[in-house]
């Protein structure tokens, strides 16, 4: 084996080939332009090795072109990444990407890997010869390098070494440079982003939001018209509802309906497109998306999200410097989804502005006084009613507390208003104060509220004066009818009681109708006994005599004073009791007719030959009792009202009544320590229960 000695000309050619490609990597690492760096690659590669013209393309992680350039001679030809793409998909630079090795041709008429005309002066199509690398670094391909001869085999195996040695020296620069170039780009991307930002959310007004948004845009991207859409929260359409840069005259109302065309597209698919050229896309509608007075070149548009939702797009037409590229549409994106809270926090401060002026008018308009307070009690607001009823002025009504207004409730009142924590309404009867010292009788409804975000309480008061004087009327009739009633009723059962013993007792028709005589009187009795009971509870006296007392004596007393109502319409009562139970402390008329009255009651709107179930049992220290019909049912919104006096359920064929019975029923039970109540559903049946304590040995 020959050793070379120093100064021979193969001596010479490795240190000449070394300068050159240190010479080659002082000139690609002085730059970080990405363009830059390119151009200086294919201008060095051409001279060394002498090609006529080459390109080079520049790929991102992904395997995508990013950028690109063809030099021939000593022109370059920039913007040519679309052209050079198909090189990829078909050419000889995809074989090389494929493959990730050196293509030599020697003849690109007879390689099939060669498409014609990939550079500009190849419209002749004459044979050249050609020599493509890719670049590599750690591995990873990041572009690809072609060199072009118009000679046929004029690249030898020493061009493509030197070539392979100039690439694996410009695939760590392309690299930096394209990362360097990726860096640039997100800075300005978050720079237009950050600036739009501020643009749009300086307002909560729609149309200044809407403004601002147009602007910003117009600003990022620098277009000719900016058109923004949004799809209507009640029906559902697509709506122009801002443009800038119209042509001046041209005539627009907002809402416009959009039925179809570029922002539609991107509605139902939720994608964001660039639109190089309209006239070659299927998506672009020239009676939609030309409407807005200039004529459509190109087309940006975005999708406008909110919480994960389109709610509309944003649309840039006509670029009026660089054409729209992936920079172009990630700015876009960017500000629509910007512009998706703002528009919609818009939208809600509208809502809530709209809300908050309707509860305005409904409280300065209403017909009853109305007062606002803060927990503590202290009058924060007053309406126009509330002025006229207490005759107090709003400012001095503003220092005061509702306590000088009326008697709260002291139920109310002990706890701190603690139960209205829960969002429930507290109803009761007082008497309004107002200056003059004139008492007006009230309803009071009261209630917690949101008012800005803060919780305060509302305070209605309504005026139950004609209410009161048609109760009076009411309770003075009352009287009289028992007055009235009760001297000669007695007389009626005097007469029965002595016809009972006169007549024959081998008369069955006789006896039966003199059974339906006293029956009927026992029931006017009750009914005049309870009103008298009414008007005893509701004036707080204590219940005449109570006694140790077994509820089982008084259901079973209680069915058999409904046995024959009950046998009329072929109706069925079962029992659901124990065989024994504690004794309560009651009244035992009293009690004995509130069982009668929840019995009457559910056999009146039990159908024909239905059942009716009467059960008692313990609870802890209460006993519970219980008459279950399955009648046509009670609304929930009827459960509390029907226990109220003169209330009855307006319902188609509903039996006749005074709406005394279940007033009457409560009054007692409550006068006993007790508790009464309904579970029913409508077209199920009702239950009603009542609870007494047991007697505490």
């Amino acid at each position: 084996m020959s050793t070379l000695l120093p100064g021979t000309s193969e001596d010479n050619s490795t240190r000449s080939s070394l300068e050159l490609l240190y010479h080659i990597s002082r000139e690609l690492s002085s730059a970080l332009d990405l363009r830059t760096v390119f151009e200086r690659i294919l201008f060095l590669c051409m001279q060394n090795v002498g090609a006529i013209s080459g390109s080079i393309i520049v790929l991102d992680d992904s395997g995508d072109p990013v950028d690109s350039a063809i030099i021939t001679g000593d022109m370059i030809h920039n913007r040519t990444t679309e052209r050079l793409r198909e090189t990829l998909e078909r050419g000889l630079s995809g074989w090389v990407v494929r493959e990730r090795r050196v293509a030599l041709v020697e003849n690109t008429k007879e390689d099939v890997r060669w498409m014609p005309r990939q550079y500009e002066d190849d419209e002749e199509q004459l044979p050249k010869s050609a020599v493509s690398v890719p670049l590599l670094t750690h591995e990873n391909l990041v572009g690809v390098l072609t060199l072009v001869h118009p000679r046929t085999g004029f690249f030898t195996p020493d061009h493509v070494a030197l070539v392979q040695a100039i690439a694996d020296q410009a695939g760590i620069s392309v690299l930096n440079a394209r990362l360097y170039d990726e860096s640039q780009r997100n800075a300005q991307v978050m720079t237009s982003l950050a600036k739009s930002a501020s643009g749009i959310s300086v307002s909560l007004n729609l149309e200044d939001v809407f403004k601002g948004i147009l602007e910003q845009t117009d600003r990022a991207i620098n277009v000719k018209v900016v058109a923004l859409t949004l799809v209507d929260i009640q029906t559902g359409k697509l709506e122009l509802r801002a443009v800038k840069g119209w042509r001046k005259g041209k005539s627009f109302k907002t809402p416009l309906e959009i039925k179809r065309g570029v922002s539609y597209w991107v509605v139902e698919h939720d994608e964001g497109i660039i639109i190089p050229e309209v006239t070659e896309d299927d998506r672009f509608d020239s009676e939609t998306d030309q409407r807005k007075g200039i004529i459509s070149k190109a087309i940006l548009c975005a999708p406008i999200h909110y919480r994960g939702k389109v709610i509309g797009t944003l649309e840039a037409i006509n670029p009026r410097s660089v054409d729209f590229n992936q920079d172009s549409l990630l700015i876009l994106s960017g500000i629509a989804n910007l512009a998706g809270t703002a528009i919609r926090h818009a939208q809600l401060f509208e809502q809530l502005q709209a809300a908050h002026q309707s509860y305005q008018s409904l409280f300065e308009d209403s017909i009853d006084p109305i007062l606002i307070t803060n927990w503590e009690g202290e009058i924060v607001e007053a309406n126009r009613k509330a002025v006229q009823s207490s005759d107090y002025n709003k400012t001095d009504l503003r220092s005061m507390r509702i306590e000088q207004i009326h008697r709260i409730d002291k139920n109310l009142a002990v706890d701190g208003f603690a139960q209205l924590r829960s969002g429930n309404m507290v109803s009761y009867e007082s008497r309004l104060c107002t200056s003059s010292g004139h008492e007006v009788p009230i309803k009071v409804y009261v209630r917690e509220i949101q008012l800005d975000n803060i919780s305060q309480l509302q305070w209605i008061l309504r005026d139950i004066t004609e209410q009161k004087k048609l109760d009076t009327l009411r309770d003075d009739l009352i009287s009289m009818i028992y007055h009235d009633l009760r001297s000669p009723l007695a007389n009626v059962v005097s007469s029965l009681d002595l016809l009972d013993t006169m007549l024959p007792s081998d008369d069955p028709a006789m006896k039966s109708l003199l059974d339906i005589s006293m029956r009927s009187t026992e029931r006017i009795q009750r009914m005049t006994e309870s009103l008298l009971d009414l008007n005893i509870l509701e004036a707080g006296q204590r219940i005449g005599t109570q006694k140790r007392t077994s509820v089982l004596a008084l259901i079973y007393e209680a069915v058999e004073t409904m046995e024959s109502s009950v046998h009329n319409k072929g109706q069925i009562i079962s029992y659901k009791v124990p065989d024994r139970l504690p004794n309560v402390m009651a009244d035992q008329d009293m009690i004995r007719r509130v069982v009668t009255n929840l019995l009457e009651n559910a056999c009146k709107y039990s159908p024909h030959g239905s059942r009716i179930e009467v059960g008692a049992r313990q609870q802890g220290d209460q006993i519970l009792v219980w008459v279950e019909d399955n009648g046509s049912g009670i609304p929930a919104s009827e459960h509390e009202r029907i226990f109220d006096k003169f209330t009855r359920l307006k319902t188609e064929n509903a039996p006749k009544g005074l709406g005394l019975g279940l007033a009457y029923c409560r009054l007692v039970i409550q006068a006993h320590g007790g508790k009464i109540w309904v579970d029913s559903e409508v077209g199920v049946g009702s239950r009603f229960t009542f609870s007494l304590p047991v007697v505490q040995s």
